[in-house]
């Protein structure tokens, strides 16, 4: 339960998707997951929403990776916490 607060910067990537359109955030997304070491923990996805919600809503419901263990919606709306 108190796992994810002892992640280290080590364990931790950070994606930053503003600005991008649906299937580059996606892709881009993806392609982290494929490549993702096996000592990350954490993946930190930076998407925004005061632009909109289609890529909060593509992060948060719609993206789906057999490594993704829960999804956290912390209090900064802007971003979503993967943990794998």
């Amino acid at each position: 339960m108190f796992e994810d607060l002892f992640i280290t910067d080590a364990e931790r990537v950070t994606i930053d998707l503003h600005d991008m359109e649906l299937l580059e955030a996606t892709y881009y997304l993806e392609k982290l997951f494929e490549t993702l070491s096996e000592d990350i923990k954490e993946v930190v996805v930076i998407h925004g929403y005061h632009k909109g919600q289609v890529l909060l809503n593509m992060v948060r419901k719609d993206f789906k990776h057999p490594r993704i263990k829960k999804k956290v919606v912390p209090m900064n709306k802007g971003i979503t916490l993967l943990y794998v």
